[in-house]
Formats: structure tokens, sequence, C-alpha cells
């Protein structure tokens, strides 16, 4: 204020601005609790929008939506595996609707598109000797030790009574008894479609690398075309189409 009672010049270029100053400053409580509540509002809009500036940008649901991602895959997994492993186990139940598939394995048969080794066997209970390389269309089965493949003995012999073929059951010193007990326990019918020939010289499994219950399968005229395809590792439940077709050449 200037000696005449007015605002003096302000070369700042502010607008003229009364300012009255309280003879108490208690008077100012009301201004300053206001300035207070406004300090504390405006802290308040701040957090808030803070936080929900985390939730709707990348902050939080970039995490949480691979979070659901992995969950929802996991969970799809698990219940292939599940399926999958319920269907194992429920097949062939009474009342499941998946049935066992009744197809049988499948016979390898190799074909050596060479003759029998020269050689004999000897008829059991008999002197009566066998020559292999004059043998004709005929099957010869030959059992490794301790097989217990009386159903597969079985099975062989019912495969030459069918095809009308002469078929021996073959042992060897190691398997002679078994041989002869094998027979024993074929049905009576059976047992002339298979008789017991003896391999004392071993030549078969001299010749042959043989694996398991193994059928010697012999085509052609003897001698001049015989020849020889053999199936290895056979079973009961095996399928009979590969021998019989070898059988008929």
């Amino acid at each position: 204020m200037n000696s005449g009672g007015e605002p003096e010049r302000d070369d700042t270029g502010l607008p003229p601005v009364d300012i009255e100053i309280p003879d108490d400053a208690r008077e100012l409580d009301r201004d300053v609790q206001a300035y207070y509540r406004e300090q504390r509002a405006e802290r308040r809009r701040l957090r808030h929008h803070r936080l929900h500036g985390r939730f709707t940008r990348d902050g939080i649901v970039l995490p949480l939506l691979a979070c659901c991602l992995v969950l929802a895959l996991i969970t799809g997994t698990l219940l292939t595996v599940f399926t999958a492993t319920s269907g194992q186990n429920l097949t062939g139940l009474p009342g499941h609707g998946t049935s066992t598939s009744t197809s049988r394995p499948s016979t390898v048969v190799t074909h050596t598109g060479q003759p029998l080794p020269p050689g004999t066997l000897r008829l059991a209970g008999s002197n009566k000797q066998i020559l292999l390389q004059s043998l004709p269309q005929s099957m010869l089965v030959l059992v490794p030790p301790a097989c217990r493949c009386g159903a597969t003995v079985s099975w062989l012999a019912r495969i030459a009574a069918s095809q009308d073929v002469t078929a021996y059951l073959v042992g060897t010193p190691q398997t002679k008894a078994e041989a002869i007990q094998l027979h024993s326990q074929l049905d009576p019918q059976l047992r002339d479609a298979l008789q017991v020939a003896l391999d004392n010289q071993q030549v078969l499994t001299g010749t042959y690398s043989v694996s398991g219950v193994t059928a010697f399968l012999v085509t052609g005229h003897a001698p001049q075309s015989q020849t020889v395809s053999y199936a290895q590792n056979l079973k009961a439940n095996d399928s009979t189409a590969p021998l019989v077709q070898a059988l008929n050449g």
C-alpha cells in the first residue's frame, strides 16, 4: 500500500489480491482442516487410480490369463489320461461297450528255398528210419525243453490232420521224454496225425537256429524239388492261415 491507501504497482503482472491477516491464528483452523481433507481425498483418489490401472493394464491381467490357460491345459491332459486308463481297465468287463479284439497274432513263416538237410529221424518205438530229404509234403514239430506247450502241439496236430499231411513231433536227446509225454496227452484221434520221431543226431537243431516251438513245413516232390519253410515261437492262438499256405506251397 502506498501512503495514499492505494495498492502499490505490482511488477509481476498478477492481479491485485486483498489479503487479510487475522489477529488470532486460531481463526485459520477451519481452513487448515479443509486443506488436510482435500489432501487426504487427493491421496485416496491417486491410490484408487493406481490400483485400477494395475488391473486394467498389463500389470495383473496377463499373468492371470496365463495361469488360467495353464490350468486349462493341465485339466484337459488329466481328463484325457484318466479317460484312456478307465477305458483300458474296463475293456472286456461285462456290460462294457468295447470288446477285445478277436484277431489272432500273426504267424511269421520263413521260406528257405532249400530242401531239408541230409540225415535221418527214427520213429519212436521202432527201428524205422525216416530220410529227411525223402519226405513228401509234411510237418516236423520241434519242441524246446520244458516248454509246457501241450496246447500248441495239439493245435499243430489239428492243422496237419486238416491238411492230410504227414507230421512228426520231433524229440532230441534233451527233449525225447517230453516229446513222448506231449504225444500221450493228445486227443486219441490226433495221435496218428502227429507221430513221435527222434532226431538223435540233432540234424535239425544243428542246421537251423530254432527258438521256441518250431514247425518245419516241407513241400514239393522229394528229393529233387523239396523245399522247407519254418515258423518259430509258435503259440496255440497264432494265426493258422500262414502255416496252411506254406504247407500247400
